[in-house]
């Protein structure tokens, strides 16, 4: 079989299986959020920090959320890099961003952050004071979740389907679903611009 064949069977395999469950869950987390005046918290490393940027955009431009992603500045990203270490960056930044129990912090992830590890260890001193201040956690991860799963309100671990293609799987359904919940009716507020133009023939 070609890789080609391989993959999309593997997508395909994916999208069939998802938690549902956990996206509705993940839903009903944000649907108050807007109304009430909390804002969303958006983190990640890697691809997985694009994918934030990404998704700051969507929620801010077409649901009408107060998103934010540290990864959009990156002077403040590296002089609290060099100035207090890769490990408390976020938590710094959540902090700096006054993060309280009205709030949602989200993360992308593939492994959720491992202590054993010493894998992402930002993401986890990161939900380490969310958790403190109250704030309530979703995310989207792959393989077993990690820490993220661990501490997550709502979580959608991505279901591996071939262990040499975690990563890829994992970061691509990350844009799949938090685009399948900024386009659920319940949470959408303005039209992509594509659909909303009228088709001229």
């Amino acid at each position: 079989m070609s890789h080609l064949k391989q993959y999309l069977q593997e997508t395909a395999e994916i999208a069939s299986c998802l938690n549902q469950t956990q996206i509705e869950a993940m839903i009903q987390i944000l649907l108050p959020l807007r109304n009430s005046g909390g804002r969303l918290f958006f983190l990640g490393v890697g691809g997985s920090a694009a994918n934030a940027s990404h998704a700051v955009n969507d929620f801010r431009k077409i649901a009408g959320f107060e998103a934010y992603t540290p990864l959009d500045n990156v002077a403040e990203l590296t002089a609290r890099t060099n100035d207090e270490g890769w490990e408390g960056i976020f938590a710094a930044w959540l902090k700096g961003s006054r993060l309280s129990a009205a709030d949602v912090v989200w993360v992308f992830s593939v492994g959720g952050g491992n202590k054993e590890k010493n894998v992402s260890t930002n993401l986890i001193a990161a939900l380490d004071y969310a958790k403190a201040q109250k704030a309530k956690i979703i995310g989207i991860v792959g393989r077993d979740g990690g820490y993220t799963a661990k501490m997550a309100d709502a979580c959608v671990v991505i279901p591996t389907v071939n262990a040499e293609n975690i990563t890829p799987h994992t970061e691509s359904f990350q844009a799949v679903i938090w685009h399948l919940m900024v386009t659920d009716p319940r949470i959408m507020q303005q039209h992509n611009k594509w659909e909303s133009l009228a088709v001229v023939k």
